[in-house]
């Protein structure tokens, strides 16, 4: 879009993000804790991905270094929480308006509720409300029980990139069933924008538009292949569907998590006024 006045480009999104005020993003997926994954190396590059965060418009991120599976036995709870400490401590010597909270992306297994109560691995913001929870992409597991056990430990779980799990798209009576029992989907910017090909942003958008979907988070981990989309992605769900399911799916339920707060469904009303 031209700036009539000024001759100058405007991107769609700053269009929509104008209409809310300037509101700040949170972002509950995102590796930008160094030295713990493939994440950043240093520290240096972690306060880059830092500031490109910040240049996204986005105030508090969850650090969501991954844990168990190929990373069992790594980055345990303390030591995420003490990584954090030192990235908050760093980003305001740096000057980077940015609140870093502890988190963990957690590799289905097992042993997760085993885990959780020996203070091993992290709920999103160390809420003990929320997990964010990480499957295979190409074998489907059905994760009922484990999230029946979550739940009566008063955990709810969020899936970690649902549109890169190629299962979910054939299994719509079992992921309905994972969302009765207390389960929510996470689908990244990137993917919605179609940096992971086209398959991948076709499932995004499904996910999104059945109203399964209810959290937009970057997923990133670095500034250049993984970056940070979270502005273009809420202007391309405004254009194409709503600035009302932009906002709940960007802003707002992300920001409830962090809160500890409970998810708002994406309603049958809300999808029926996108597709409309």
């Amino acid at each position: 879009m031209i700036d009539s006045v000024n001759g100058n480009t405007i991107d769609a999104q700053d269009h929509h993000l104008k209409g809310y005020g300037w509101e700040k993003f949170t972002d509950i997926h995102c590796h930008c804790l160094f030295g713990l994954d493939d994440g950043p190396a240093t520290m240096a590059e972690s306060l880059a991905l830092c500031r490109r965060l910040v240049e996204e418009d986005i105030a508090t991120v969850a650090a969501t270094p991954h844990q168990l599976g190929r990373f069992d036995g790594c980055n345990k709870a303390a030591n995420v929480r003490q990584a954090v400490n030192d990235l908050n401590e760093a980003l305001k010597n740096s000057s980077i308006t940015l609140k870093v909270v502890p988190g963990g992306e957690v590799r289905v297994d097992e042993r997760v509720c085993q885990f959780l109560e020996a203070d091993k691995i992290l709920t999103l913001a160390d809420g003990g409300k929320y997990i964010l929870l990480e499957l295979p992409y190409q074998v489907f597991i059905d994760i009922e029980p484990l999230l029946t056990e979550l739940a009566s430990m008063g955990i709810q779980s969020v899936i970690a990139h649902a549109e890169k799990i190629a299962s979910l798209a054939t299994q719509h009576q079992v992921v309905l069933s994972w969302l009765e029992h207390s389960a929510h989907l996470q689908i990244t910017a990137s993917g919605l924008l179609g940096d992971f090909g086209p398959e991948v942003q076709r499932a995004a958008w499904y996910l999104l538009t059945s109203g399964w979907a209810t959290l937009v988070a970057t997923d990133s981990h670095d500034t250049n292949l993984r970056r940070p989309r979270m502005r273009a992605a809420f202007g391309r769900i405004s254009t194409k569907l709503s600035e009302d399911l932009a906002r709940l799916v960007c802003i707002e339920n992300p920001s409830r998590v962090i809160n500890g707060q409970n998810i708002l469904p994406v309603s049958l009303y809300d999808r029926q006024e996108a597709d409309g």
